[in-house]
């Protein structure tokens, strides 16, 4: 009898991890607010906790769901040079939060005390990390926790990132695997929901990506994982969809309309629709591509750019950012102040039939480019009709006027409705209007 109750209770158990596995971790583009934009590496728990308060409050209801501390959380002196940062690190070499800026992970608490706090408001958190092993740990020798290798097994010390130099990459060995495993149940432990792995897709890491999935796949605990910063590969779409839920297309996508020529950062917003209509093949349910944060609203006190700001993205850029990355369904990742965020930016957010282009569509592709007009298309996931984007990537105003046929739809009479600004518009038997510069209009047609 006994035999048989454990019979039946590794079928269970297998039915339901089969259940599990069958769920895609990021079955929709995952929305949040990431604290890069408006506090660099600097980003206080007090900061966090207030930014999350308003997130809660204003954006949680419509589906908006992650909070994620970005860099340098394991830094007592933020914003020095080598080891005057204050390295906050275990006896097995793996980072720890500095309690300094988190208080709440005194006593070797780590981030499980703020992330039981976002649990509680029924939201996900997420830590930024570096891919690789710290330097000082290498030097040291630690140990890998729950393994009987030691960090200069696992190290690459030939290989750091090219614009921070204070981790060295890992080989493609198991030493290596077994330190990614160490962190992964470190953050696991934590109780953290979204891992954000930095330097690791431009140049493709392969091998440190492979390891890092395994790694969060062994945790425990299920993990997204976000590649940055991009352009990734697009002749790596296959990999990535195998390995990571999210990663980024572009580099680093500030608040610019152009970008600086023959450079790749700051990407530049007009960059970005190029690499959306190269990208958009691959949206595909649990693994998106990224076209980097929002950085609307006021970027500051401590900016990870720059100096502290209101965005210099005009109202019609600003839109126009919403409505591409919408239509190409990236990941909506909030960049400002959400403590001092205006009227205009709290209604880019928070616009519910926008939000749904992104969260429910299929089909999203760039239809077009007719000199400096750009159309995109999109099927809604219900409720029939298509939705249509118009873009004015140009510097003066523009006139555009197109048969229904000319976007891919029956010709006759069509209702159409203004989703900016949440209006029915009648029916009408061709669609003709007037963009200014770097403006767009966002429609569904039935």
């Amino acid at each position: 009898m006994n035999s048989l109750f454990r019979l039946l209770a590794i079928l269970i158990a297998v039915a339901g991890l089969r259940c599990v596995a069958a769920t895609p971790l990021a079955p929709t583009p995952p929305m949040g607010w990431n604290s890069w934009d408006s506090y660099g590496l600097t980003v206080t728990e007090a900061e966090f906790k207030a930014n999350v308060s308003w997130f809660h409050q204003h954006l949680q209801p419509l589906g908006w769901q992650y909070v994620v501390v970005d860099e340098g959380w394991y830094l007592r002196n933020p914003g020095q040079k080598g080891a005057a940062q204050g390295f906050v690190m275990d006896p097995d070499g793996r980072y720890l939060v500095a309690d300094n800026r988190f208080p709440s992970a005194a006593a070797g608490a780590g981030f499980k005390p703020l992330a039981d706090y976002v649990h509680s408001l029924g939201l996900m958190f997420g830590l930024h990390i570096i891919r690789g092993i710290p330097r000082e740990a290498v030097e040291k020798n630690l140990p890998i926790a729950g393994s009987a290798f030691h960090a200069a097994e696992a190290a690459n010390t030939a290989d750091t990132c090219s614009w921070n130099s204070d981790n060295y990459g890992l080989k493609a060995n198991a030493a290596a695997q077994a330190y990614y495993d160490s962190i992964a149940k470190l953050y696991a432990g934590w109780g953290v929901d979204f891992i954000k792995v930095d330097c690791i897709s431009k140049p493709y890491q392969a091998d440190e990506i492979h390891m890092m999935s395994a790694a969060l796949g062994k945790s425990g605990r299920p993990i997204v994982l976000s590649l940055s910063p991009g352009p990734t590969p697009i002749d790596e779409a296959e990999d990535l969809r195998k390995y990571a839920q999210l990663w980024r297309i572009s580099d680093d996508m500030w608040d610019t309309w152009p970008a600086p020529e023959g450079k790749t950062f700051p990407a530049g917003l007009v960059r970005q629709f190029a690499l959306t209509a190269k990208w958009a093949p691959h949206i595909e349910t649990g693994h998106w591509p990224d076209a980097d944060m929002l950085p609307l609203g006021y970027l500051g006190p401590r900016p990870g750019w720059g100096e502290a700001r209101s965005s210099r993205l005009t109202a019609d850029e600003s839109r126009t950012l919403m409505t591409l990355w919408s239509m190409a369904r990236s990941p909506l990742v909030i960049g400002s102040n959400l403590t001092r965020i205006d009227p205009a930016t709290e209604g880019l957010y928070t616009n519910p039939e926008v939000i749904a282009v992104d969260q429910h569509s299929r089909e999203n592709r760039e239809l077009s480019r007719n000199g400096s007009v750009a159309v995109w298309t999109a099927a809604p996931d219900s409720g029939g009709g298509g939705y249509l984007a118009i873009f004015n990537l140009g510097d003066a105003a523009q006139e555009v006027n197109y048969g229904w046929k000319d976007v891919g739809l029956p010709e006759g009479g069509h209702a159409v409705r203004d989703l900016w600004a949440r209006k029915d518009l009648g029916s009408a038997a061709s669609l003709k209007t007037e963009l200014a510069p770097h403006a767009s209009v966002l429609y569904r047609v039935r």
